[in-house]
């Protein structure tokens, strides 16, 4: 059995730790935890360096996107020009669709009730109909670009425009250009091109974080890692030091300033970071001290219902929001508020994933089986 058939536990992880820094960012924003015990603890300045630049976890997201995708595709067809895009297609489909949906009704109900949180805002003159359509037809971004913020919950959306956007593009790259030396030189562009376009961008930042040409460096440069990891094992010493020397390159950037004030190269450089590490985990099986470790485990089911996490997480904040506000917290009180969201948002994806989205997901992918 192919490995990338079963669960990756490192690749769990690292998409584990990517939606905590997500889900922290966004509880910050909403409840300054940095003015929490935590602050106190660890000072504010610490604080709001975690939670801050939390959208470096959306980078590793599609880093690891990138890296299964082509990982997958590889084991799949064998070489990327012989790419079913059929199947392709309705694997894209049976992952992402049907949870979206969900979601999508369950904003869409809620925006018809009182809670002023789940309503477009009335300045930026959006109807729901263009929201939902701009995040069904993934062009979320461009509309957040034209009219700025506009829905607490659904503009959280637009990384899936970016992804698509990308994925649309992947399998036609792959039967124009066959090889694969000719397909890398591509994604190569992407990876070039996308720091000189946030460096146009650098005084806005909806453009510079979720525009297309801003994000399709992390995908690229997960599909080239895959490849890479393919061909060339790198194991022991110099294995171990490529392992500390990504998860230096990531801490150092991650913390060095605030992501719009290094946002040209400082998203370059976590994904990087990010397909570097990677690499190590392509076929290899988490050591037994690895896979045993409780936090290890806890994090790795975060990574595990990630994709449900991402969507469905907001909708938890923004109905926790209106509950409580920020004014009625206290110090202790925030921490606590924080482990709730996290184990409710948690427990909420685990239901989703296991009854609704995989069950969905499998039966559609049946539909077309392609031979392998």
């Amino acid at each position: 059995m192919a490995l990338y058939n079963t669960r990756n536990l490192y690749v769990d992880f690292l998409r584990g730790v990517s939606i905590i820094l997500v889900l922290l960012l966004h509880f910050a924003l909403a409840y300054h935890l940095s003015d929490s015990i935590l602050g106190t603890i660890f000072s504010k300045k610490i604080i709001s360096s975690i939670v801050s630049n939390g959208n470096y976890g959306v980078t590793m997201f599609f880093v690891i996107s990138g890296f299964l995708i082509t990982s997958k595709s590889v084991e799949r067809y064998k070489v990327l020009g012989n790419v079913n895009a059929l199947s392709f297609y309705l694997m894209r489909f049976a992952r992402i669709v049907p949870s979206l949906l969900l979601v999508l009704v369950i904003l869409v109900l809620l925006s018809f009730t009182p809670m002023d949180i789940f309503h477009n805002s009335p300045s930026k003159n959006v109807s729901m109909f263009t929201t939902v359509l701009s995040v069904l037809t993934f062009w979320h971004n461009v509309l957040m670009a034209k009219v700025g913020y506009f829905n607490y919950c659904i503009n959280i959306f637009w990384s899936l425009s970016v992804e698509e956007v990308f994925y649309f593009t992947f399998p036609i790259l792959c039967l124009i250009f066959r090889k694969e030396k000719f397909i890398i030189p591509v994604w190569i562009l992407f990876i070039i091109l996308a720091p000189i376009y946030r460096s146009f961008h650098t005084d806005d930042e909806i453009i510079a974080l979720y525009g297309y040409w801003s994000c399709f460096d992390g995908i690229a440069l997960g599909c080239c890692a895959a490849l890479f990891a393919k061909k060339y094992k790198i194991e022991g010493m110099k294995g171990k030091f490529l392992s500390l020397f990504s998860i230096a390159l990531i801490a150092i950037t991650y913390f060095y300033s605030g992501i719009m004030d290094n946002v040209v190269y400082g998203v370059s450089l976590v994904g990087l970071g990010t397909a570097l590490l990677l690499i190590q985990t392509y076929n290899k099986h988490a050591s037994p001290l690895f896979s045993k470790n409780i936090l290890t485990r806890i994090i790795c089911w975060f990574g595990k219902c990630s994709y449900e996490l991402y969507l469905f997480h907001i909708v938890i904040l923004a109905l926790m929001k209106t509950i409580v506000s920020r004014e009625q917290l206290g110090q202790y009180s925030k921490v606590l508020w924080l482990l709730a969201f996290l184990i409710i948002s948690a427990l909420l994806a685990e239901v989703i994933s296991s009854y609704y989205s995989e069950p969905l997901n499998k039966r559609l992918r049946k539909l077309y089986s392609p031979a392998t």
